[in-house]
């Protein structure tokens, strides 16, 4: 019995000691990389989002899973002079927060993002959708598309999938209770520990920035809210997307997609060239490059977000672009 009580209170300290480590190291993220925007309350959700404001036509940047607005700091400053850039944390990532009880799905996240933009009197924006953001871009685009005048996506998950990549399979926690257990105790150690190899592969074939973690807001990837909220993402993808995927044909919007070739999360051929088949008018425009292309390539993403514009009347091209 002695040895019993021995362990269970090993065991005890172990778990109170993860929790503090977890805690503590939430604390250090959030005070080197706090908040920049403003929060708008939606359906019971507490949305962050930037309005860099502008007076040229509305862009709005959406990043992809795990990820945060942060990702898109190296195309924002090209993008000022001529938009009005909005960039947003979808619900459950960054600092907008997402109630254990709801839904994850895209159809969820776009009702959420489309009511933001109606708030912020955003009249049919470009959406610029980076990954699991170019999905819900298409998501709005098709539930809501007074919310969309054009899609502007960057290497976006187009396709439901039969089996997720090793670097996120850690993620496939279908019981919310397990996945907070997990995330409050070792997920962030894990992520600290793993956490270069996991970059290296998420931007392969190029290299990480050495400004990342902090510029590209990759910090925040070790808050135990991150690892809830993208595991929450990951396990609702498919219940809704292969809905989204018979309808991509009656999509009838301004349509542009900028695609690594070398990506290694997202095959060019089953997400971009397979939509291609589907909506001929797509412009797709394929590159040497990782998944990883607001980081490594934003020149090629600010072209690509204006000559949707372009199209669309908003701006002028560029001479290169034209």
């Amino acid at each position: 019995m002695a040895s019993l009580l021995v362990l269970i209170l090993l065991v005890a300290c172990i778990i109170a000691g993860l929790v503090w480590y977890t805690a503590s190291t939430a604390r250090r993220v959030e005070a080197a990389l706090p908040p920049r925007g403003s929060f708008i309350d939606i359906g019971g959700q507490r949305i962050h989002y930037v309005d860099a404001g502008g007076s040229g036509p509305a862009v709005v940047l959406i990043h992809g899973l795990g990820g945060n607005l942060l990702n898109f700091s190296y195309m924002v400053d090209k993008l000022a002079d001529d938009f009005r850039v909005v960039l947003v944390d979808r619900p459950g990532s960054g600092y907008s927060t997402r109630p254990a009880d709801a839904s994850a799905t895209l159809t969820a996240q776009a009702a959420t993002l489309a009511t933001l933009f109606r708030q912020l009197g955003l009249n049919r924006p470009i959406l610029v959708g980076h990954s699991l953001g170019g999905a819900l871009s298409l998501a709005i685009a098709l539930d809501h598309p007074d919310c969309a005048g054009g899609l502007a996506l960057i290497a976006p998950l187009t396709q439901a999938f039969e089996e997720v990549h090793d670097v996120f399979k850690g993620l496939m926690i279908g019981s919310p209770l397990l996945r907070k257990i997990i995330a409050w105790t070792v997920a962030t150690p894990i992520s600290i520990r793993q956490g270069p190899r996991l970059l290296q592969t998420v931007f392969a074939p190029e290299a990480v920035p050495s400004d990342f973690l902090i510029r590209g807001g990759g910090l925040l990837g070790r808050r135990p809210s991150t690892f809830v909220g993208a595991s929450s993402d990951i396990v609702a993808i498919n219940e809704v997307l292969p809905g989204y995927m018979a309808r991509y044909q009656s999509l009838n919007i301004s349509f542009a997609m900028l695609f690594g070739m070398g990506d290694e999360i997202l095959d060019y051929r089953n997400h971009a060239e397979a939509m291609k088949v589907k909506l001929p008018a797509l412009e797709l425009e394929l590159i040497e490059g990782g998944h990883m292309l607001p980081v490594t390539a934003p020149d090629r993403c600010v072209a690509l977000v204006r000559r949707a514009a372009h199209k669309l009347g908003g701006v002028p091209a560029l001479e290169s672009d034209s």
